[in-house]
């Protein structure tokens, strides 16, 4: 049944190779609810649900300090609005093509969905590199990229958030352009912004916190939890970095990190606050931190994963953790991983950590801590409200718990007690289904 449906996208969208490991993850899961609903069949609801109710993609155009004219590609898919407007992040990135932002956008749909807030799924950006410019070129870029993107956005229509590359100064540009073309503060249209004009406390912290509150819950159900056990965790971003606060604060021992030229390891326990300076303030290499801890070690390139510990954190980037990182993981100890990324866990390296019986949370459910906060900071924008700090953490909380019942709820339901991948899937795409047949064909 879903095996045909795979064959026609592969073939359709050879080229998208990301949107296609996305697609057959989730499809792979499906089978037990397609034959217990066999209207979804009938009706083609998965067919519908694999093609973008639109895809963006413009030209943006902008000036460098020196005064020479750059060109980028701008890209925005709309996948899925059953449930409420588009939301999902832009990312800006080299990385960034089509099929990158469709394998993310179709993620989106089931994460959103999981969540229990009336979003649906939607993912942008563009392949134009932060890194190295100056703050008067990301703001040009970012206007340039606004003037082509908000006659597609709205807060009933569309409403993006940050992604890597893009974070609370990017979202900043992007809307002082939205408000300045459109003549309204519509301050809903984005989330992520600055606390002083309608963000939301914990949004900065929400993926990361939210990513260990889950496979905080998941650890309970097997009587274990992160006190004192060892945590690796790779990246070194906005993710990574409160994934790690989190876990320390609950008891864990953060022994690794990393970035893109390579990981350090401190023995002692990972100085956060120490990272955030290097990262969050003096924008450097996570090298850097040897400078303030002595004896901690720096390796350059390598594995993260080599490094010992009970529970993994891949916080980087998409297909990061294979099957021989996973093997070694086992070998070391491992017993649980939570995806602070999206899909950094290749699906060989999935088949490896279930033969061991090392509790997978998957990203869709793990790190859908940053979309949550974003509806909630949705909610205190239409209401003109502002909430404090505690409170939203508190709301964060109950929310990945929720979302940790609901799949591990619907995996039994299935007959799969303890897959999270499956649940996820599961609950994500009936929830998203029924409301698609309750809309009729559209």
């Amino acid at each position: 049944m879903t095996a045909r449906l795979f064959a026609g996208i592969s073939q359709r969208d050879s080229h998208e190779q990301e949107f296609q490991q996305a697609v057959h993850e989730v499809l792979e899961s499906l089978e037990p609810a397609l034959k217990r609903h066999p209207e979804y069949y009938e009706t083609r609801v998965l067919e519908r649900l694999c093609e973008p109710e639109r895809q963006i993609v413009f030209r943006v155009p902008w000036t460098d300090d020196s005064g020479r004219v750059q060109v980028n590609r701008g890209f925005r898919i709309e996948f899925n609005s059953a449930l409420g407007p588009y939301k999902g992040g832009l990312r800006f990135h080299p990385s960034v093509n089509l099929g990158v932002v469709k394998f993310l956008g179709f993620e989106q749909i089931f994460k959103n969905a999981l969540t229990g807030l009336p979003i649906g799924g939607g993912k942008g950006g563009s392949d134009f590199d932060p890194k190295g410019r100056s703050d008067a070129e990301i703001m040009r870029f970012c206007q340039s990229f606004m003037t082509e993107l908000y006659r597609h956005l709205g807060e009933y229509t569309d409403v993006p958030a940050g992604d890597i590359g893009v974070g609370r100064r990017e979202i900043g540009y992007l809307f002082g352009q939205y408000k300045r073309i459109t003549n309204r503060y519509e301050s809903g249209v984005l989330t992520g912004k600055g606390l002083n004009w309608g963000g939301s406390q914990v949004r900065t912290e929400a993926t990361g916190y939210g990513t260990v509150y889950f496979v905080n819950e998941m650890l309970r159900v097997r009587n274990e939890g992160f006190d004192g056990r060892r945590v690796v965790i790779s990246g070194s971003g906005n993710v990574a970095i409160y994934a790690a606060q989190k876990a320390a604060e609950l008891g864990g021992i953060v022994v690794a990190m990393s970035d893109s030229a390579g990981y350090i390891v401190d023995e002692s326990g990972i100085d956060i606050e120490a990272v955030k300076d290097i990262k969050e303030v003096r924008s450097g290499r996570i090298k850097d931190y040897t400078e303030k801890r002595g004896d901690a070690k720096y390796v350059e390139g390598g594995s993260i994963w080599d490094v010992p510990c009970q529970i993994a954190l891949p916080c980087a980037t998409q297909n990061e953790l294979g099957a021989d990182a996973a093997r070694q993981l086992v070998r070391n100890g491992l017993s649980a991983v939570g995806e602070g990324a999206n899909m950094p866990t290749t699906p060989d390296a999935l088949k490896v950590l279930s033969a061991a019986d090392v509790a997978f949370a998957p990203g869709k459910a793990a790190n859908a801590g940053g979309v949550a906060t974003s509806g909630l900071e949705m909610q205190q924008n239409a209401s003109r409200d502002s909430w404090h700090f505690e409170y939203t953490d508190a709301r964060l909380a109950e929310i990945m718990a929720d979302i940790h019942t609901l799949c591990r709820e619907t995996a039994e339901a299935y007959g799969s007690p303890g897959n999270y991948v499956l649940g996820a899937n599961i609950a994500g795409f009936v929830k998203v289904a029924d409301t698609m047949l309750d809309l009729g064909v559209i």
